[in-house]
């Protein structure tokens, strides 16, 4: 059975920092393809950071050089680090994952980030 289960949300102050964790299990970690997505209350879900079995990375535009997602074979886990976070940064942040290539076909339950003075 796929689960992908986040952790590490909570209230930050504008340009404080969090990082996010996904622990997985049921699934080939190091075979499959991982990403973070983010979704404000009446906000269209959007992809944040994505990253390769082979570790290569992509960032939506409006975190690079804020965001950095990682993974970790041997622990089956997947990290968001999120610096200087701004207000827009609030939302939920959902874990997904899919075999060998970008895709939604798994997700946790979601992370509550946010960002208030």
């Amino acid at each position: 059975q796929v689960q992908f289960v986040e952790s590490g949300g909570g209230l930050v102050q504008p340009g404080g920092s969090l990082r996010l964790s996904c622990l997985t299990s049921g699934v080939i970690f190091e075979l499959y393809h991982m990403g973070w997505y983010r979704q404000a209350p009446g906000k269209q879900r959007e992809l944040v950071a994505d990253i390769s079995p082979g570790s290569k990375t992509n960032y939506l535009d409006s975190v690079k050089g804020r965001f950095t997602i990682s993974r970790d074979n041997a622990k089956n886990m997947v990290y968001l680090e999120m610096n200087s976070l701004k207000t827009d940064d609030t939302a939920v942040y959902y874990c997904t994952g899919d075999f060998l290539t970008p895709g939604e076909g798994n997700w946790g339950q979601g992370t509550q980030v946010t960002v208030s003075s």
